[in-house]
Formats: structure tokens, C-alpha cells, sequence
């Protein structure tokens, strides 16, 4: 039996470019983005983790993306944010993770990726609060996404996505952003009131 090499228990949210709610997500990636290009960004807070026996529990990192239409393109330019709590070895087995490079999800992201704009340091302030969640990530991303109920009488769970392919989990929240402000690794945009979607994530390989 595999052993397993690193494990990482979590929350997550996104927020993109998408109209609500983003057909690229709902559709597995088959669906083109309601616009001409995608971006986003996606938010994992680690509640409990470990990477080659190091702990990174607290820790957060963020991914940037920008994409063509139709995400199966491929070309996407992608930067990895890690808040700077991290050590730089926490920091070190956090990038290899997120960009792919140990496997799990991210990795069968990677042949999509055509350039890679980096891996940053910033101070990131994470919060989960009921149907709200939120980041902020250092001066240039300011982000709070509210999970949707619908509003008849008696309904009080948001509505969710099954059996889609994400790198998050197979089941998704359906949210909408209350505000959303990022500016990072050079793209500038403004994704309030378009789509998000949250989700507890648990990876391993």
C-alpha cells in the first residue's frame, strides 16, 4: 500500500469573471466562461496538514488565474500567493503542492498551465463565517463571497453542484460575491456580483 505523503484538510472559495453562475465550473471546464476570458482567484485555508511530515496547519494559499474562454484550451496563467506566517520550508512543500508538483489534485491541472507567473509572499487574513467567507491578501486582493440560499420560506441550505470535476472537491457551494477587489501578478480586476463558489477540500497523495 502507497504511503501517503502529504494530507491537507481545508476550506476554500473562488471568485471569477464569470457571469452567475460561471458554466465553466457547473460544466466540469467544457462550457466556455460567459466572457471572453476567465479570472480567478481561489482561496485554501489548511484547517489540519501535514507535507512530508512538516505541519502546515493555518497556513493559506491563494491561486491566480487567468484563461482562455473555453478553460480546456489550455494556456492559463496561473501564480501561486502563500501568506507570509509561513516558514520557508512550510513555504517550499506549500508550492509544490499547489503548483502540482507532488501530485494530487493541482497536478492534473498542469498540462493546462502554459505560464507560470510566479509564487509570492503576502499577508493573508482568511475568515469563514457561517455562509460568508472572506480574504484579504495584502493590498492588492480584498475578496468576501456569501454562500446562496434561495429565498423561500423554510429554505435555509445553500443550493450546491454535484459530481463536477474541480480541483476543490466534487461538490460545490454556490455563492456570490459581495465584494471583490484583486490586483496581482499584474492583472487588475473587479469580480463583484459575478460568480463564486465555496467548499470544504480534502487532498492527499
Amino acid at each position: 500500500m502507497k504511503s501517503v505523503s502529504w494530507k491537507l484538510d481545508g476550506t476554500y472559495f473562488e471568485n471569477c469573471s464569470c457571469n452567475w453562475v460561471c458554466p465553466c465550473t457547473y460544466s466540469s471546464l467544457t462550457s466556455p466562461a460567459t466572457r471572453d476570458r476567465c479570472q480567478v482567484v481561489l482561496v485554501y485555508h489548511i484547517g489540519r496538514g501535514q507535507i512530508d511530515g512538516l505541519d502546515v496547519s493555518g497556513r493559506t494559499v491563494a491561486a491566480v488565474a487567468d484563461t482562455p474562454k473555453n478553460m480546456l484550451d489550455g494556456n492559463w496563467r496561473l501564480g501561486l500567493i502563500i501568506d507570509d506566517g509561513a516558514s520557508a520550508e512550510q513555504h517550499e512543500k506549500l508550492a509544490a503542492v499547489f503548483s502540482g508538483q507532488m501530485g494530487g489534485p493541482m497536478a492534473g491541472l498542469g498540462p493546462l498551465v502554459g505560464e507560470v507567473l510566479g509564487v509570492e509572499t503576502a499577508p493573508i487574513q482568511y475568515s469563514d463565517a457561517g455562509f460568508k467567507h472572506s480574504a484579504r491578501i495584502g493590498s492588492g486582493i480584498e475578496i468576501e463571497v456569501e454562500d446562496f440560499v434561495p429565498p423561500q420560506e423554510g429554505m435555509t441550505e445553500p443550493t450546491r453542484l454535484t459530481g463536477v470535476f474541480h480541483p476543490s472537491s466534487s461538490t460545490l457551494t454556490i455563492a456570490r460575491p459581495t465584494r471583490s477587489r484583486i490586483s496581482a501578478f499584474g492583472m487588475d480586476f473587479d469580480n463583484e456580483g459575478q460568480s463564486a463558489f465555496s467548499a470544504p477540500f480534502s487532498w492527499s497523495d
